[in-house]
């Protein structure tokens, strides 16, 4: 299943200004990891570095072939003039090396998963008359028809309602435990994610400042809202 390994990772975007410094991380399978630490810490930049979007860093990162990638809502196109499920399956596409249309299994696929996330029924829908959080969970819906065991996610309830983010977390928490995927979720809303995570990577200053299980964090002071 789903592991990343970070052994000695340093990276900036200038030479002699660096953003990571000697990041040591390990995630297991099945592992739900919190990355949390202030603006401009190098959250964004960790997740990049691992999904192989930043280059010219130095150090080793080993991760498992199948991750899928949910960005921040404000990288993300909300003007899709597509369905639902059109969003959904195109999920499928990285599955297929020289096929350009959707297999039976794709379609089924596509539907299990629409139906674990409550967005079946509104399946014809456009994405882009549908609230934050209902786009969140067709996003959520694409990222697992990726064949993935690993789903990384940046800041996923960011200015969601507070209704929407139990909801998205609920999800997230069955995927874990009923599904055993990995989950690696950047977040600023530390309360909530400790209610569900297992560890806590706390990045300050570009370097770990914390990393252990989530119960640690709390006891050592760590519930502290970015």
């Amino acid at each position: 299943m789903g592991q990343v390994e970070i052994k000695n990772l340093t990276f900036g975007y200038n030479a002699g200004n660096n953003i990571l410094n000697n990041i040591n991380v390990k995630v297991y399978d099945n592992d739900f990891m919190c990355i949390v630490g202030e603006n401009g810490s190098g959250k964004s930049t960790l997740m990049k570095c691992i999904l192989g979007l930043n280059k010219g860093y130095t150090g080793e990162i080993k991760t498992d072939e199948k991750i899928a990638y949910l960005p921040q809502m404000t990288e993300i196109q909300n003007n899709f003039p597509a369905s639902i499920e059109e969003v959904v399956l195109s999920g499928t596409i990285p599955n297929h090396v020289r096929k350009v249309w959707y297999t039976k299994q794709d379609k089924e696929n596509a539907k299990n998963t629409m139906q674990e996330l409550g967005i079946y029924d509104m399946r014809k829908r456009c994405f882009r008359e549908l609230s934050g959080g209902q786009k969140q969970r067709v996003l959520i819906a694409r990222a697992l028809c990726m064949d993935t065991t690993t789903l990384i996610l940046d800041e996923p309830v960011n200015g969601l309602d507070p209704t929407i983010v139990h909801q998205i977390y609920t999800t997230l928490d069955r995927l874990n435990k009923g599904k055993g995927m990995t989950i690696i979720m950047v977040s600023h809303d530390v309360d909530r994610a400790l209610e569900y995570c297992h560890r806590v990577v706390e990045i300050k200053n570009g370097i770990v400042a914390f990393n252990d299980i989530a119960s640690k964090y709390l006891v050592q002071g760590g519930k502290k809202n970015d």
